[in-house]
């Protein structure tokens, strides 16, 4: 069996796409039966004849929602250009190994305290000026500044002193080891630091990537020209790509079928099987799970601040049925965040909470109630809403009632961070796909010093430290991410429903596509064949 890389998807066979759809067994390619073959980030997609790769033409992506600059430093749904304008210091390749990116190469102290990169000579940023050791040090202190929403904070707060080597080599020295300091290095984007005040209201994005943004019209989208001085030779292909703002979901999906747009990665579950009834587009999945959905409870909120009731929640949702008949079985319905390719996943955790519904009601009853009324806010994006709706039709099986809350994204994204949440929220989370410890010490919703549930327990901030600072093999660092879920299903502060990770729905003639670990598009070997 072909082993799969993070960054590059499965593409399916519209014959298979249609089982997925329709509920079989394809989960995120982390389970299947059976083996199929994978594309490396040099193949072309499997459907596709191979091809020399063209140069020149204008790629439109079809997104459902804006660009938001004040969140231009945190993972979220908006983060889908950063690797077209910027580069970061490394990226991960399918077995969590580090490959150079504008860091070449790097050693490790034996104590694990410093860690010393050599970085890339010959790079400049847009506006012609040389990338250098100081332009690490301001990334790592902009991620330091608790004005910025960034969740990988933590682990850059880590970093408490900087030994510059020249402009191309720097010691970064730690308050203490960590064991995702590459999670930082991936996440982290390399800035213009004479311009990141401009960056985050919108008016200026400079970086090193392989293009430059040329427009942003807020509710249409962006546009980005072909950077000439990018430091990989020859690349991009492409001369121009454009992101188009499309919210509605049959109006995205009529820019796919029609040609209007090439790529996107926001088609509804709902309506995979309608893309793959076209001859000319391809469903690729992504094989990280480098998402989840998920139902999130505020536990300051009575009575959501008993974990009975929380514990409750979790059992009546019927996650298979949001999988086959939501997501179109594109996903692995689980009451863990952790994909198949975590060594925190167990198949233990992954079903602790399966559909039972008198077993949801039971426990309502020994916590004193029949009926509850609780808010439920979710993103009124066509996937969001319908997850959401499902959830509400299984809640008030057991005799919650739900009241939804549409909410924009970026609205959404900005409670999430803030801690601004009704009593329970549906939204969907990152961070489990890279190292475990990252999800506790860095996602928003599992955050152990500051979480959006506002749920604080000293063990559990213990437990996550301790692992965030071990190595990350052996019998104690599996130890203690057993200890962390064994916390996250008992606490039911944040209750997972479904691993999924980006499903791309692609024309026929698109090649070279890639996505980070983070969900950054990577167009450097992209083209479109004639």
């Amino acid at each position: 069996m072909t082993e799969l890389s993070p960054s590059t998807p499965t593409a399916l066979t519209r014959r298979t796409t249609l089982r997925a759809a329709g509920g079989g067994t394809l989960l995120l390619g982390l389970g299947l039966a059976g083996c199929r073959s994978a594309v490396s980030a040099t193949e072309a997609p499997a459907g596709n004849a191979a091809a020399e790769p063209r140069r020149g033409g204008t790629l439109t992506v079809a997104i459902n929602s804006d660009f938001t600059p004040s969140l231009l430093f945190a993972q979220s749904g908006q983060s889908l250009q950063h690797r077209l304008i910027y580069n970061t210091l490394t990226r991960y390749d399918d077995r969590l190994t580090p490959q150079p990116e504008l860091a070449t190469s790097w050693e490790y102290a034996k104590d694990g305290r410093s860690i010393t990169l050599r970085l890339r000579t010959g790079v400049t940023y847009h506006d012609g000026r040389p990338f250098t050791a100081d332009d690490v040090i301001f990334a790592v202190k902009n991620l330091q500044n608790p004005l910025r929403a960034a969740q990988l904070r933590a682990t850059a707060a880590a970093v408490t002193g900087f030994d510059k080597r020249g402009d191309h080599e720097l010691v970064l020295r730690l308050a203490h080891p960590v064991n995702n300091l590459f999670d930082l290095f991936e996440f982290m984007i390399l800035t213009d630091r004479n311009s990141v005040e401009d960056a985050v209201t919108g008016k200026r994005l400079i970086g090193t990537g392989p293009f430059r943004l040329t427009g942003w019209s807020p509710g249409a989208g962006l546009s980005f020209t072909h950077n000439e001085t990018y430091w990989q030779p020859g690349r991009p292909y492409l001369d121009a790509v454009e992101f188009r703002v499309v919210p509605q979901a049959d109006a995205l999906l009529s820019s796919l079928r029609t040609g209007q747009s090439q790529l996107s990665y926001s088609v509804p579950g709902r309506n995979l099987a309608v893309v793959a009834a076209q001859p000319d587009l391809a469903i690729s999945e992504y094989t990280t799970g480098g998402g989840a959905y998920y139902l999130g409870v505020n536990t300051t909120v009575a009575p959501l601040d008993d974990k009975t009731v929380r514990q409750a929640l979790a059992w009546g949702i019927d996650r298979e049925r949001i999988l086959k008949q939501v997501l179109g079985g594109y996903g692995l319905a689980s009451a863990t965040p952790w994909p198949k390719s975590s060594p925190a996943f167990t198949e233990s955790g992954r079903t602790h909470y399966t559909y039972d519904p008198g077993k949801a009601r039971e426990l309502l009853r020994s916590a004193g109630h029949s009926r509850l009324d609780l808010p439920l806010l979710h993103i009124n994006l066509p996937g969001d809403t319908a997850v959401a709706e499902a959830i509400q039709y299984d809640l008030r099986q057991v005799g919650v009632r739900t009241t939804l809350q549409p909410t924009d994204p970026a609205t959404a994204q900005k409670n999430l961070i803030s801690q601004k949440m009704p009593g329970l929220w549906t939204m969907s989370h990152g961070f489990a796909q890279v190292q475990p410890s990252t999800l506790a010490v860095s996602a928003y919703p599992f955050n152990e010093a500051k979480n959006t549930s506002k749920f604080r327990s000293a063990a559990y901030t213990k437990v996550v430290r301790e692992a965030w600072t071990t190595p990350g093999t052996g019998a104690r660092a599996n130890a203690l991410r057993q200890q962390i879920t064994d916390t996250l299903l008992d606490e039911s502060f944040i209750i997972d429903l479904v691993i999924r990770g980006s499903v791309q729905v692609a024309a026929e003639r698109l090649h070279g596509v890639t996505l980070n670990k983070f969900a950054y598009l990577n167009l450097d070997d992209a083209y479109l064949a004639g």
